[in-house]
């Protein structure tokens, strides 16, 4: 009985695993038999919710402020004839390069009255960094009145050498102006032509320099000089010294500071005299401007230094839109000198003596008026104009033969002037361009009249390319005479005159065209200057050459 009990637990394992080996086998043998297990539960996977942070942004707050679009589109009557127009995109830079090919021209013509004629214009240079202009003109004539002769002749050059934010900009010119004094009875006097030739010579050259780009101050310059040596045939020599100095601080795009400097000095000697007669201005002209939108105001006061004499001028002036592109009215009170030398007055009359002084002009005037734009072509610019001088230079005929004239000054002459000017402008096709001055000298102290002074002039010019090879232009000028005091004391009104020219010019291919002008068509006789009767009708025409 122990034995059973101590072998019992052995054994009950060995049947255990020899029943579990039998089933094996038996499964194993069994192919055709397949057991599953099936798992059931309830248990399903899930990905919880992340934590999401919502951002309440709170509103902007809207801009109520007018944007200033200080944006000036220019409209398409605005090409001037008189100067060119620049377009400059604020995104794009201008483009300085020259359009290469026809860069020079020359022109060659004869007319009437033995009238030989030659011009040209030639350029050098890429544009960019450096550049040459060179100009020239010749032109003489014999009329019908014996000593009726004129010649002039002009050379000049301009040259500039360009840096990323500046120019150097220079010149030097030549002049040669040569008339006769033929305004005399030439059925009583006689003179050589030597004793009346007056034959005038004019050196000069400047230099200037100048920022093309805005710098980090906002300034804009310009300084530059200009010296001239003139002569009248060896018997007068006078030096002129000019100085301009320009500068102009820009606080924003409305608000700006200009101050101006100028300088006119001369020195003028006759010859075989010992005495020299100088003659100096200085202007200084600071002001105050604002660009808006409609309205443009420059405020300021120029004082001047002429020779001896200090003078405060005024200098405001302003300009209101009252129907933008299309109404502006204008107002102003200015003041100025003008410095008469012997340069600018035998330019204004050859025939005069040679002076014995100078005196500048003080000039000082109140104006009203208004400009407007119609449709896409056409613009006018009325204004009226009450101006005062002072020290007005008159010419008078000498009281011996008439032939010269000699300069008196008047100490005063009021003049309510009236001027308008219109255009009427289609791209480059079609231009006439317009302009009347109306002037009422009054309130003189020293002269009866204001002696060789137009009262009435209106001008006109028309230049329409009516073929894409033909190009036809006309000019007019037309005046009511002035009046002249005469050798013998007497006054005299002089006869207005009307002065239209004529002229074509035919492309015959890209290098030559054919040109032909008509002056003074209504071939009248009128007299400028008293005693120095015009030419009549001349015709002159020629070639020009493209290269």
């Amino acid at each position: 009985m122990k034995l059973f009990q101590k072998y019992h637990s052995k054994f009950f394992v060995i049947a255990i695993f020899f029943c579990c080996s039998v089933s094996i086998a038996n499964a194993q043998n069994d192919t055709s038999r397949r057991q599953t297990i099936e798992i059931t539960s309830s248990y399903k996977p899930a990905l919880r919710n992340s934590v999401k942070i919502n951002l309440y942004a709170s509103p902007i707050t809207a801009d109520t402020a007018r944007p200033r679009l200080a944006y000036n589109i220019p409209p398409q009557n605005l090409f001037f004839a008189y100067q060119p127009v620049s377009l400059k995109p604020l995104a794009l830079d201008a483009d300085t390069t020259l359009q290469l090919g026809d860069r020079n021209q020359l022109k060659v013509g004869f007319g009437s009255f033995a009238t030989p004629y030659v011009s040209g214009a030639f350029s050098f240079g890429d544009g960019k960094k450096n550049l040459l202009n060179v100009y020239g003109n010749y032109i003489s004539s014999r009329g019908n009145i014996k000593n009726q002769d004129f010649s002039e002749m002009n050379v000049r050059g301009d040259g500039s050498i360009f840096t990323p934010k500046s120019e150097i900009y220079a010149h030097a010119a030549f002049a040669q102006h040569e008339y006769y004094q033929y305004g005399y009875n030439h059925a009583l006097d006689s003179f050589a032509k030597a004793d009346i030739r007056r034959s005038y010579h004019d050196l000069s050259a400047g230099i200037g320099f100048r920022n093309i780009a805005v710098n980090d101050l906002n300034f804009i310059y310009d300084p530059h000089m200009e010296l001239h040596a003139f002569s009248r045939g060896g018997k007068a020599t006078e030096t002129t010294l000019l100085l301009n100095l320009p500068v102009e601080k820009k606080f924003s795009d409305a608000v700006s500071l200009k101050v101006t400097a100028k300088g006119n000095f001369d020195k003028y000697q006759i010859k075989n005299s010992t005495q020299q007669v100088t003659n100096n201005l200085v202007e200084l002209t600071p002001e105050f401007v604002y660009y808006g939108d409609r309205f443009t105001f420059h405020g300021g006061i120029t004082p001047a230094w002429n020779n001896n004499d200090v003078n405060i001028l005024p200098n405001i002036y302003a300009e209101a839109q009252l129907q933008k592109n299309v109404l502006v009215v204008q107002a102003g009170w200015i003041g100025n000198y003008i410095a008469n030398s012997f340069r600018t007055l035998s330019a204004e009359n050859p025939y005069m003596q040679d002076p014995a002084d100078f005196n500048n002009t003080k000039q000082t005037q109140y104006y009203g008026g208004v400009k407007a734009t119609v449709g896409n072509h056409f613009s006018f610019n009325a204004r009226a104009a009450f101006i005062t001088y002072n020290n007005m230079p008159l010419f008078i005929n000498d009281s011996l033969d008439g032939k010269s004239f000699y300069i008196k000054d008047e100490r005063r002459i009021d003049n309510l002037q009236i001027h308008g000017d219109m255009n009427f402008i289609n791209q480059d096709k079609f231009t006439l361009t317009g302009g009347l001055d109306l002037n009422t000298y009054t309130g003189l102290l020293d002269n009866a009249k204001a002696w060789g002074l137009f009262p009435l002039k209106v001008t006109g010019s028309l230049r329409w390319n009516a073929f894409k090879q033909v190009l036809i232009k006309g000019d007019l000028a037309a005046f009511s005479g002035a009046k002249a005091l005469l050798s013998n004391g007497s006054q005299k009104n002089l006869k207005g005159g009307t002065d239209i020219s004529a002229g074509a010019e035919f492309k015959i291919n890209k290098q030559f065209s054919a040109w032909l002008d008509f002056d003074n068509l209504l071939n009248s006789k009128y007299e400028r200057w008293s005693n120095y009767p015009v030419y009549g009708l001349q015709v002159i025409g020629g070639i020009l050459i493209h290269f």
